[in-house]
């Protein structure tokens, strides 16, 4: 897909890697709706970018919310090509913790809520749109990319619900593909590693430090414009569909 002038639709989009998407969307000729609910964050892209990138404030659960965020995206820029699912949370929590405490299962249900839930309810939401409107001349309506984590694949102590919600993304990916393939619409996941993202920003330095040395290589912690460098190539490249790319440097998560 040619990014110029095509609308994309990136949740999670004031901060993180879904921020970097935004800016290299925009810089590829895309128009952007940031789908957040960050509106500090989101006016502040939306200013920067000249209004190539336009701030709604959305919660992906809601369905209410989140047409409202697909009806904007139309209304402002005249289609939809595009969405690229970022938003999510991930908040660790044992099992049984040192008190003897078992698992809460409010916090279990928010992160599968959000992750996996808002996930899905986008992409149903956005497929539905998309399957409704005239195919270009290559025959593609539009391109999905949803964000998993490596979390899916070898997850740590305290991160059940996390690679819970991230390894049901995996799992749904190839259904997804092969059913909106039929509508002329890709489908792919990414599955990050560790990133230098607002989620480890409270960490000490020490440990970021540390957890950029269990990558084999590159040594060091991902840049988010390495993870948007990427989002953008699945739309351009017309031949990824179904499929979960890792982006970790080879790195294996431990178990703790």
């Amino acid at each position: 897909m040619e990014l110029k002038n095509k609308t994309i639709i990136v949740t999670g989009g004031a901060s993180g890697l879904g921020e970097a998407s935004v800016r290299r969307l925009v810089g590829a000729g895309a128009n952007v709706v940031i789908a957040d609910l960050n509106e500090g964050n989101g006016k502040k892209i939306e200013n920067e970018l000249n209004k190539k990138a336009l701030f709604i404030t959305t919660n992906i659960c809601d369905e209410g919310n989140a047409q409202s965020a697909i009806d904007f995206a139309i209304s402002s820029f005249g289609n939809l090509d595009g969405l690229v699912n970022c938003a999510g949370v991930g908040t660790p929590e044992k099992i049984i913790d040192k008190e003897g405490n078992p698992h809460r299962l409010n916090s279990f249900s928010k992160i599968i809520e959000i992750n996996l839930i808002g996930t899905f309810n986008m992409i149903r939401l956005v497929s539905n749109t998309m399957i409704k409107k005239e195919s270009t001349l290559a025959g593609s309506r539009g391109v999905i990319i949803n964000t998993a984590s490596v979390a899916a694949f070898d997850g740590q102590i305290g991160q059940a619900a996390y690679s819970a919600s991230k390894g049901a993304i995996v799992s749904m990916a190839l259904p997804i593909a092969r059913e909106l393939g039929s509508h002329r619409i890709r489908v792919m996941t990414i599955a990050p590693g560790i990133f230098e993202t607002p989620m480890l920003a409270g960490l000490p330095e020490k440990i970021k430090e540390s957890l950029g040395h269990q990558v084999p290589f590159p040594n060091r912690l991902g840049k988010p414009d390495e993870f948007a460098a990427l989002v953008q190539h699945i739309f351009e490249n017309e031949m990824l569909n179904g499929e979960v790319i890792r982006l970790d440097g080879a790195m294996r998560m431990a178990a703790k």
